[in-house]
């Protein structure tokens, strides 16, 4: 936990769920710079406030006391977690902040959008678009990301959904980005600006020659991992997954993204029982449209938004399938893995077994050899490795 310094006073924060191994502070000089800029323009906050993008909750917790009605939109379960306890660490009240998800409805009106640029510019498209209908011509629109996060590509983004759009110089390596919204709803013929249409979800149907996955069709919301292809990692998972067994089993697609793996698991299977997992809320709708288009409405399946498998019960799964990321954000670690291997272990029955992907280069196999007390090499490539855990 650190101590956040703002124009409008000091916050303790911290990330969620909080890891004192982890020194990985809950903000960074993006949010300083956007925050700065609000007091010293003097931007009003007394009307409709909308955080798009709040990371860790230092945005919305420095302007829960400010802001007259502020809204937090984020794509993000442990985001909008780390706002509510962020909050409450700072004695803040936890209706200050309206959290929404980017599958909830958007806002009516909007006086001052404040955008951390996501690392997805899919996400961001996406999202300015669902957000454009309620800004008018005197919202006040600030982005803010680090200088490697804002590239031309990004600004095009705000010019074509928004208006006019430029950017500050940087400071401390972070970056500001205005734009000017032209009114109305939809387009404003004097400014020039014709809306294009929102792109997203994306729906493809997979290649052939990947098992009972060929040809079926995929969903994916904005901002889920490898929106318009098939990534080579998951297409090595799909040929090693394991075989049915011949008896009911309850599958654990942890980390789901678009829900091809537990999909493929599913039409394998057909006594199986399937429950898809990811923070991302995006992540589970598209995981939730591939499931029931190439399952249809009745088959049992669960979808659930969360922190890894923590609302998961103990001893409720006989596989969990999971192809862990290594990043949160911009930062490399291994700590989201190690939490989704301790809890598929928690998870899982004796005898039940997790079965990852991972980059060869990670070394995966230590960790599992350390958790479980076992771990086998299924297959492996010059790049990525399938192992196999079991619980004991």
């Amino acid at each position: 936990m650190n101590c956040f310094t703002t124009a409008w006073g000091e916050f303790e924060l911290a990330r969620f769920p909080e890891d004192p191994r982890e020194q990985l502070r809950a903000w960074d000089a993006a949010d300083e710079y956007l925050l700065r800029h609000l007091h010293e323009a003097a931007v009003p906050l007394d009307g409709a406030v909308t955080v798009l993008g709040d990371r860790w909750g230092a945005l919305s917790t420095a302007l829960a006391a400010k802001a007259s009605a502020l809204t937090a939109v984020t794509d993000s379960y442990l985001a909008s977690r780390a706002i509510a306890a962020n909050l409450a660490r700072n004695g803040l009240d936890p209706a200050a902040v309206a959290v929404r998800s980017t599958q909830d409805a958007p806002p009516a009106r909007i006086d001052v959008l404040l955008v951390r640029v996501p690392k997805s510019l899919a996400l961001l498209e996406d999202q300015l678009h669902r957000l454009a209908p309620a800004v008018h011509g005197g919202t006040v629109v600030a982005g803010t990301g680090m200088v490697t996060e804002i590239h031309t590509s990004t600004l095009n983004l705000f010019e074509r959904i928004l208006g006019p759009t430029r950017t500050s110089l940087a400071v401390r390596k972070a970056r500001l980005i205005h734009t000017a919204p032209s009114a109305g709803p939809n387009t404003d013929p004097d400014a020039g600006l014709v809306r294009p249409a929102n792109p997203w979800p994306l729906r493809y149907r997979l290649p052939d020659g990947i098992g009972v996955l060929s040809g079926r069709q995929v969903t994916n919301q904005a901002g889920v991992f490898c929106a318009d292809r098939l990534d080579i990692g998951t297409r090595f998972f799909l040929q090693h997954l394991p075989e049915p067994t011949g008896a009911p089993r309850r599958i654990v697609d942890l980390g789901c993204g678009n829900g091809i793996v537990g999909t493929a698991a599913a039409l394998a299977d057909p006594d199986a029982e399937l429950r898809f997992v990811d923070e991302s809320f995006q992540a589970v709708a598209s995981a939730e449209e591939t499931f029931r288009t190439n399952l249809g409405p009745d088959r049992p399946a669960e979808f659930l938004v969360g922190d890894a498998l923590a609302d998961v019960p103990t001893a409720s799964a006989d596989l969990v399938l999971l192809n862990p990321p290594f990043h949160s954000h911009q930062a490399t670690t291994d700590a989201v893995a190690r939490r989704m291997f301790t809890g598929a272990r928690r998870v899982l029955r004796p005898g039940g077994e997790l079965r990852v992907v991972g980059n060869r280069h990670l070394g995966y196999h230590v960790t599992l050899r350390r958790l479980f007390g076992n771990c086998r090499t299924v297959a492996g490539s010059p790049k990525f490795t399938v192992l196999s855990a079991v619980r004991r």
